[in-house]
């Protein structure tokens, strides 16, 4: 293959969603007109509220709901007219902790393989179960273990047949701090392999410390999908907080500089734009000095990827 042909092979969509929508028999339309491409090779995070529609998303792609309208195409196949291609190259770990309760570690995730129709492979279940740090709980069974450690044995069965995407739908959910660091460095381990990665997530945290992009839905709408440095630079903002020598009774008025009072009179705050040529805090404090304002502390504060979201959210900006 050519560096030309190669390089449009990586650039073209492993994942593609087309005017997908999902209305369900009552009239609840849980997606409205989702259009998504995903990269190979990236972490995508999918952020969204409760009921937003990310399951109704991942359910779909993955082929175990189907859409009302739309298409979508995973590693070059319909997932409806091509579903047993489709679903070999995709791996879902669940957000529940459904498993065999009686089977073996070993042997649940040896089945979930023999599922695709994948010939037995012991060399490739142990590495699967050593990367998960699973491999001294081959022979026990899954009633047996910890709700992290059966989390680990659902990622396990979801990359029992090699697959070239894998979803996590809430990976870290009921997962103590310790076993959610462990499991975003598996994740990286993944992409770094040549694993695309598709998660939703409720903690931010998880997203600002993993994803490559991001996709903002909320009320069955993507309402955004962006980079996420590129996320962090056009939407976030700092934030300067003055703290007062004296007490004010109102926030000074002066023309450019939308100041808020707190800490009953104690404190301005000022929130300015981080790509802004100026800050304009240097003539803010020379106005504030004009007018006898004295301060006796400064600080400031950057937007985090959770105050993004939760103003997109709400549909403002950051």
């Amino acid at each position: 293959m050519s560096l030309s042909s190669q390089a449009a092979s990586t650039a073209d969509p492993i994942v593609s969603v087309r005017g997908v929508s999902k209305t369900y028999a009552g009239g609840f339309q849980a997606l409205k007109r989702i259009d998504l491409d995903i990269r190979r090779g990236e972490i995508f995070a999918l952020l969204g509220p409760n009921g937003a529609g990310k399951t109704t998303l991942i359910s779909i792609v993955c082929g175990i709901a189907n859409a009302s309208e739309g298409v979508v195409i995973a590693d070059g196949h319909d997932t409806v007219r091509d579903y047993r291609a489709a679903r070999a190259a995709i791996g879902l770990v669940p957000q529940e902790l459904h498993t065999d309760a009686f089977e073996s570690v070993w042997a649940t995730v040896s089945f979930s393989r023999g599922l695709f129709g994948k010939p037995p492979d012991p060399v490739y279940i142990e590495k699967v179960l050593r990367d998960l740090s699973l491999w001294d709980k081959k022979d026990n069974k899954i009633l047996t273990l910890s709700g992290g450690m059966k989390r680990r044995v659902l990622i396990a069965k979801a990359l029992s047949h090699e697959p070239k995407i894998l979803f996590l739908d809430e990976p870290s959910a009921g997962v103590d701090v310790e076993l959610r660091h462990d499991m975003w460095r598996m994740v990286r381990e993944l992409r770094d392999r040549g694993t695309t990665i598709i998660l939703t997530t409720h903690y931010i945290e998880e997203a600002e410390e993993m994803a490559d992009r991001i996709g903002v839905i909320s009320h069955g709408e993507l309402i955004l999908v962006e980079e996420k440095a590129v996320l962090m630079r056009k939407l976030g903002k700092k934030q300067l907080t003055i703290q007062l020598q004296a007490p004010l009774a109102a926030a000074p008025d002066i023309p450019g500089f939308p100041l808020e009072l707190g800490a009953e009179g104690t404190e301005l705050t000022y929130a300015f734009d981080v790509q802004a040529e100026s800050t304009g805090i240097a003539e803010l404090m020379k106005r504030l000095a004009e007018r006898g304002i004295d301060f006796k502390d400064l600080r400031t504060h950057e937007s985090s990827l959770e105050d993004i979201f939760v103003s997109l959210v709400r549909g403002g900006r950051a």
